[in-house]
């Protein structure tokens, strides 16, 4: 990681993850279909859903559309 940043920021980031996991798997997608839905390399994908990846707001965009659910129920 380039910067240490506060540990609540960690755990966030891993909820973040755990989320878009349990909403990909709700969608019945695979990483694979998913990765190619969004157009994000497919271990990009597995490092956000174990959340040792920052996203950038563009590709959560990305993600809240493929899994058809508002970018606000993705990051709440």
């Amino acid at each position: 990681m380039p910067r240490d940043l506060p540990a609540w920021t960690y755990d966030r980031r891993r909820e973040l993850g755990d989320r878009i996991r349990d909403l990909r798997l709700r969608a019945n997608l695979t990483q694979e279909v998913f990765a190619e839905m969004t157009g994000i390399d497919r271990r990009t994908v597995q490092r956000i859903e174990r959340g040792t990846s920052d996203p950038p707001y563009s590709s959560l965009l990305l993600i809240a559309d493929a899994i058809g659910v508002p970018l606000s129920d993705l990051v709440g």
